[in-house]
Protein backbone atom coordinates (compact mmCIF):
# COMPACT_ATOMS: atom_id res chain seq x y z
CA UNK A 1 0.00 0.00 0.00
CA UNK A 2 2.85 2.38 0.80
CA UNK A 3 4.25 1.83 -2.70
CA UNK A 4 0.88 2.74 -4.22
CA UNK A 5 0.78 5.94 -2.20
CA UNK A 6 4.34 6.82 -3.23
CA UNK A 7 3.54 6.16 -6.90
CA UNK A 8 0.44 8.36 -6.67
CA UNK A 9 2.55 11.14 -5.16
CA UNK A 10 5.09 10.97 -7.99
CA UNK A 11 2.30 10.93 -10.55
CA UNK A 12 0.75 14.00 -8.91
CA UNK A 13 4.11 15.81 -9.00
CA UNK A 14 4.31 15.05 -12.73
CA UNK A 15 0.86 16.59 -13.24
CA UNK A 16 1.88 19.73 -11.33
CA UNK A 17 5.14 20.06 -13.29
CA UNK A 18 3.34 19.60 -16.58
CA UNK A 19 0.77 22.26 -15.66
CA UNK A 20 3.48 24.73 -14.57
CA UNK A 21 5.49 24.17 -17.75
CA UNK A 22 2.43 24.56 -19.96
CA UNK A 23 1.39 27.78 -18.18
CA UNK A 24 4.91 29.15 -18.66
CA UNK A 25 4.90 28.16 -22.33
CA UNK A 26 7.82 25.78 -21.79
CA UNK A 27 8.24 22.10 -22.61
CA UNK A 28 8.46 19.45 -19.90
CA UNK A 29 11.33 17.10 -20.70
CA UNK A 30 11.58 13.72 -19.01
CA UNK A 31 15.04 12.14 -18.91
CA UNK A 32 16.34 8.90 -17.46
CA UNK A 33 18.20 9.43 -14.18
CA UNK A 34 20.12 6.15 -14.74
CA UNK A 35 23.76 6.48 -13.51
CA UNK A 36 23.60 10.28 -13.37
CA UNK A 37 25.30 10.40 -9.96
CA UNK A 38 28.02 7.95 -11.05
CA UNK A 39 28.83 9.42 -14.46
CA UNK A 40 31.16 12.40 -14.22
CA UNK A 41 29.77 15.70 -15.45
CA UNK A 42 33.28 16.87 -16.38
CA UNK A 43 34.82 16.52 -19.79
CA UNK A 44 35.72 12.82 -19.89
CA UNK A 45 32.38 11.41 -18.61
CA UNK A 46 34.02 8.62 -16.58
CA UNK A 47 31.74 6.18 -14.73
CA UNK A 48 32.69 5.93 -11.04
CA UNK A 49 30.65 3.34 -9.14
CA UNK A 50 30.26 4.17 -5.44
CA UNK A 51 28.03 3.11 -2.61
CA UNK A 52 25.14 5.50 -1.90
CA UNK A 53 26.84 6.46 1.36
CA UNK A 54 29.61 8.19 -0.63
CA UNK A 55 28.27 11.72 -1.09
CA UNK A 56 31.15 13.21 -3.14
CA UNK A 57 31.80 12.25 -6.77
CA UNK A 58 35.55 12.06 -7.37
CA UNK A 59 36.71 11.33 -10.91
CA UNK A 60 40.16 9.70 -11.11
CA UNK A 61 40.46 10.67 -14.81
CA UNK A 62 39.69 14.40 -14.88
CA UNK A 63 40.08 15.03 -11.11
CA UNK A 64 36.57 16.46 -10.84
CA UNK A 65 35.41 16.57 -7.21
CA UNK A 66 31.78 17.57 -6.75
CA UNK A 67 28.78 16.80 -4.56
CA UNK A 68 27.08 13.66 -5.85
CA UNK A 69 23.63 15.29 -6.13
CA UNK A 70 25.00 18.37 -7.91
CA UNK A 71 26.84 16.08 -10.33
CA UNK A 72 23.59 14.19 -11.02
CA UNK A 73 21.69 17.46 -11.57
CA UNK A 74 24.29 18.63 -14.11
CA UNK A 75 24.07 15.31 -15.96
CA UNK A 76 20.25 15.46 -16.00
CA UNK A 77 20.43 19.01 -17.37
CA UNK A 78 22.84 17.89 -20.12
CA UNK A 79 20.55 14.99 -21.07
CA UNK A 80 17.55 17.28 -21.26
CA UNK A 81 19.35 19.89 -23.35
CA UNK A 82 20.66 17.19 -25.69
CA UNK A 83 17.07 16.38 -26.60
CA UNK A 84 16.81 19.82 -28.19
CA UNK A 85 20.07 19.73 -30.13
CA UNK A 86 19.71 19.51 -33.91
CA UNK A 87 20.82 16.16 -35.35
CA UNK A 88 23.54 16.48 -37.98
Amino acid sequence: MAKSIANASWDRLGVYLNDKARNAGKPLVKVSPHQTSQLGSGGRRTLVKNDLSIRIHQCPTCRLEIDRDVNAAINILHRGLAMFQPVS
